[in-house]
């Protein structure tokens, strides 16, 4: 990656996206998409594409998509002394949550949150200990009563995530929150840039999609692309890299850290879609990892694939350890992988491609 892209990387990874509240990070991500798109679009719950027209009008309309929302946690409730209680948004994995800070996105800018964590000292564990319950988390601002917390700006209904920051990790890799799906985003706009930077431009038009409310259910999706009418789409998420301790691989499969993107088989994804992907990868050398859909995918190939008579679909995902917690960790040798091989599919598709069986 070039210094802009990093640059680009970390601000988007840092800038605070809960599910149902994306836009300050989708105009982070629009900006960057302007640069290599003849022009960029939303609609209105905030569902942002980019486009880079290709050279035949009449070929195939190929659709990249990646979602822009990060989990999080929300005011529930506000206590006599100025303690406020939160519930989930999306998976967040409450287990971990005491002591830990907070970002909560007030109507008068960011405030700095700590979720108590009473002292071991003075625990009850005398029946051993439970992890508590959401509800039973309670978050500090440092206000003593309802009416400080209200002159923060802080009420009822305020989303939060939490205050890590990404980093680089390692050699070659990156950890944070919302790495799930943040690294789908960034992905998506330098695979714009490549397409961009070729000396002719690809037969097909594509339209880069970063979708909203993945977490929740997968709703942006479904908005975005019933609206766009893409021909073809290729879904890019996050896969659990399950190489490190206590996983047990005859439940979870296996993927690795650093081996490359996985591709999926079964139910959404289409299977003349997944052998052109495995031929391009043959054909360029990057090596691919393989997993299995037995139901459905989890991701936002679920939300598209049946709209509109179907549309034909597969799914690309980047290995990621520790998912839905604040130390998410990528391998920038993977993402490579990801965008080389997204970058060929698009450059692939000509005019009379089918992705259509001869029954």
């Amino acid at each position: 990656m070039n210094k802009e892209s990093t640059e680009f990387l970390f601000d988007l990874l840092n800038t605070p996206s809960p599910t149902g509240f994306e836009v300050p990070g989708q105009r982070v991500w629009a900006k960057r998409a302007r640069e290599f798109a003849d022009r960029v679009e939303s609609d209105a719950y905030g569902n942002t594409w980019a486009t880079i027209k290709g050279k035949k009008p009449n070929a195939p309309l190929v659709m990249i998509e990646a979602h822009a929302d990060e989990i999080g946690y929300m005011v529930k409730f506000i206590t006599d002394d100025g303690f406020l209680h939160v519930d989930r948004v999306g998976g967040s994995d409450w287990a971990n949550a005491r002591g830990r800070r907070l970002i909560i996105l007030g109507d008068k800018g960011e405030v700095t949150g700590i979720i108590g964590n009473t002292a071991i000292h003075i625990r009850d564990r005398k029946d051993g200990e439970k992890v508590p319950e959401v509800h039973e988390l309670f978050v500090d601002i440092g206000a003593s009563n309802r009416r400080q917390v209200a002159d923060l700006g802080i009420r009822v209904g305020h989303p939060a995530v939490y205050a890590d920051q990404a980093a680089s990790f390692g050699r070659n890799r990156v950890i944070g929150r919302a790495l799930d799906n943040r690294m789908g985003g960034f992905i998506l706009t330098e695979v714009l840039r490549n397409l961009s930077s070729g000396k002719t431009r690809s037969t097909a038009t594509c339209v880069a999609l970063n979708a909203i409310q993945e977490e929740i259910g997968g709703y942006g999706a479904t908005m975005a692309a019933y609206q766009l009418k893409p021909d073809i789409c290729l879904v890019l998420d996050v896969t659990h890299a399950t190489d490190s301790p206590g996983i047990l691989h005859a439940k979870h499969g296996k993927v690795s850290l650093g081996g490359g993107p996985a591709i999926t088989h079964g139910t959404a994804n289409h299977p003349l879609i997944v052998q052109r992907l495995m031929e391009l990868a043959e054909k360029n050398l990057i090596t691919l990892q393989h997993e299995s859909s037995s139901r459905y995918t989890g991701t936002d190939t679920d939300s598209i694939y049946p709209l509109r008579g179907g549309i034909p679909c597969a799914l690309i995902s980047l290995p990621l350890r520790y998912m839905h917690s604040v130390v998410e960790m990528a391998d920038f040798r993977d993402v490579d992988r990801v965008i080389e091989l997204m970058t060929l599919f698009v450059r692939s598709i000509k005019i009379g491609d089918r992705f259509t069986f001869d029954i």
